[in-house]
């Protein structure tokens, strides 16, 4: 018997996006269940998809709670053996969900699949899973390459990226799903760390293809995301210790460079507020193991790791 799959959405205003996503899905080649979180929408998006879809299964907030905290309500709405998260601007492909599942089907190791996002126009990669320098540093693969290529080795696959991503159930529950403290960005890399520790293998289905409507305003990033981004990397640097061991000294010139960049281009203390709260946040929860040597690429260099954090790969590595 086919594993089942649950296919969990988060919406937050834009329905247009969300009403997309869904009539991507219904054309899928396999079974699964639809669950939409509506994490707090000002619009018709609640009222239009009990209008539009009722067969999908609708959680509610009446404010955001944040992506960790909807996508767990979600999860926790299903009981299918696979969990699919995906974010709702992203149109699949008829096969994605097939294809997605795959290597969890073939492989009982497998706890986590990335799937092949690219950019509009189905041209360039949005991300390919995520990869990890060895500050602990997340970044989106291949972020930017020709889709020929996506089935590149470097950097190392450490995991999925939340913008579409397939968890073994059981794998989700061991770990305890998203870390509710990061209310956006980094929990999907969390995620992914705490995951490859616990022992659980990843995979790259680039088969399975989707475009992230969203990447068309990927630049553009405002006070809200940078001090959100800083909240996430600094609860991340306490709480994995990153700031002790043979690592810290090139782990505290990355953190400066970042946020003085940030300082120059932005004009304000964004990134460095948003990380100092972060750490603040972690000392307040346990310290969190190293995650396993293969899931770090430790061939990325400091130059390369500040390069790859904005997207540019050097095309000559092929």
């Amino acid at each position: 018997m086919p594993s089942s799959i649950d296919v969990v959405i988060v919406a937050y205003g834009r329905y247009e996006l969300t009403q997309s996503c869904l009539r991507h899905l219904s054309a899928q080649t396999v079974d699964h269940r639809l669950i939409v979180v509506d994490n707090g929408s000002t619009d018709d998006t609640r009222a239009r998809l009990a209008g539009e879809w009722p067969q999908v299964h609708v959680e509610c907030f009446d404010d955001n709670r944040g992506f960790a905290e909807a996508c767990n309500r979600g999860v926790a709405a299903g009981s299918s053996d696979f969990v699919v998260l995906l974010n709702n601007d992203v149109d699949s492909r008829p096969d994605f969900l097939e294809r997605l599942v795959a290597p969890l089907e073939r492989d009982a190791r497998a706890g986590s699949v990335a799937a092949l996002m690219l950019q509009p126009g189905e041209r360039l990669i949005d991300s390919a899973g995520l990869a990890a320098d060895v500050t602990l540093g997340g970044f989106p693969r291949l972020q930017g390459l020709d889709v020929s290529q996506a089935d590149r080795e470097r950097p190392i696959l450490a995991g999925p990226a939340g913008t579409a991503a397939a968890y073994r159930r059981s794998a989700w529950e061991q770990v305890g799903g998203l870390d509710e403290a990061i209310f956006a960005y980094m929990e999907d890399f969390d995620l992914t760390l705490r995951l490859r520790s616990a022992g659980w293998d990843t995979v790259l289905a680039s088969d399975a293809v989707g475009v992230h409507l969203g990447s068309a305003t990927h630049g553009h990033r405002s006070a809200w995301q940078r001090r959100h981004g800083g909240f996430g990397r600094g609860y991340m640097l306490r709480r994995y210790g990153l700031l002790r061991g043979r690592t810290a000294p090139r782990t505290l010139a990355t953190e400066a460079v970042v946020v003085l960049g940030d300082l120059a281009l932005s004009r304000d203390l964004a990134a460095l507020r948003g990380r100092v709260s972060g750490w603040r946040a972690g000392g307040r929860a346990p310290r969190r193991p190293r995650p396993p040597a293969d899931a770090v690429d430790d061939s990325i260099g400091f130059r390369d790791s500040l390069a790859l954090r904005r997207g540019v790969y050097d095309r000559r590595a092929a």
